[in-house]
């Protein structure tokens, strides 16, 4: 069963939640359905479905490629279910590890009821041109999505809408700001009027499919994208190896992965500085998802050239 949270609703949550559920009118059909958020990296997929949820279940950092694994988050109210699927960003691969990326791309367009293709205000048609062919293979109602819009100046956004209605034929566009939820509750309106009837899929509790020990993994990998330069970050997996939930306390133990021994000696720092700064911030953001204390120990090992290795690759979970 994925994580269930009755302890931490933040205030935007609560914000979202009320809204929504009121916006629904009451009745006695059931929507459910699978929304997939696909488009290239850095332009706001995770911030736009932790905006949807109402909860931070995907990392967010500035360095592209973040997101590695196809995430969903679960929104419920008394007669609808969304699923959303966060996924990693469109790009062309060089490492066994980004054809495993790409794969949960292709499953999301596969089994999404609602597409909604993300695109940053300065974009252009060119940059999709590899994913154009896939997109109208799409049976689903693709939303075409133009995040960043309170960057816009003047009349950039209206020339915006018209330049991608020239270029594409995609159900609908609409214009929003994920980080300051501009029109992200009138998009949650557009997907819940393509939404089919359906049961529920999950229990009606749960937020997310993935279990504690992956969000513990996300949050020490969030930390290194934050902390390290270069190749680093993108050299590095994590893996959980104990989780022991206690009344007050859980006890993880986990291990971070590098490429070379190189990686290893910066990855721990100067007297284990560096390592201990990543623990740190990872464990006060676990404190505050989880809502109680956590007591975190980190290792650094070397795995050669995982991201090239399929045996490791598979180990990780990355082959679906």
């Amino acid at each position: 069963m994925g994580l269930q949270i009755y302890h931490h609703v933040s205030d935007i949550s609560s914000i979202f939640a009320k809204k929504y559920f009121m916006s629904v009118k009451e009745s006695s059909h059931h929507k459910a359905g699978f929304v997939s958020i696909v488009g290239k990296p850095n332009v706001g997929k995770s911030t736009l479905m932790n905006a949807l949820v109402g909860e931070r279940l995907s990392i967010i950092t500035h360095k592209a490629q973040t997101t590695r694994h196809r995430i969903l988050g679960i929104l419920s109210g008394d007669d609808f279910q969304v699923i959303y699927s966060d996924t990693p960003g469109v790009l062309k691969p060089e490492y066994k590890l980004h054809q495993s990326m790409m794969r949960f791309v292709d499953s999301a367009l596969e089994d999404g009821d609602v597409i909604l293709w993300l695109v940053e205000l300065g974009e252009k048609n060119q940059d999709y041109e590899d994913w154009l062919d896939r997109l109208k293979k799409v049976e689903a109602p693709v939303i075409l999505v133009i995040n960043k819009i309170d960057k816009a100046v003047g009349s950039q956004l209206v020339d915006k809408i018209a330049y991608w209605q020239e270029q594409v034929n995609v159900t609908e566009i609409i214009g929003v700001s994920a980080l300051e939820n501009t029109n992200v509750e009138k998009l949650f309106e557009r997907i819940l009027h393509y939404m089919p009837e359906h049961p529920a899929y999950f229990p009606k509790e749960d937020l997310t499919d993935k279990p504690e020990r992956f969000f513990v993994a996300e949050m020490i990998r969030e930390q290194i994208f934050q902390h390290y330069k270069k190749e680093i970050p993108y050299s590095t997996e994590v893996e959980i190896e104990s989780f022991e939930e206690e009344d007050k306390i859980i006890h993880i133990s986990a291990v971070i992965y590098v490429e070379r021994k190189s990686q290893k000696a910066i990855i721990i720092g100067k007297d284990g500085k560096d390592l201990k700064a990543v623990g740190t911030a990872a464990r006060l953001n676990m404190e505050k998802f989880f809502g109680k204390k956590v007591f975190l120990q980190q290792y650094a090992k070397v795995a050669p050239d995982w991201r090239r290795n399929e045996r490791a690759l598979k180990n990780f979970g990355y082959k679906n």
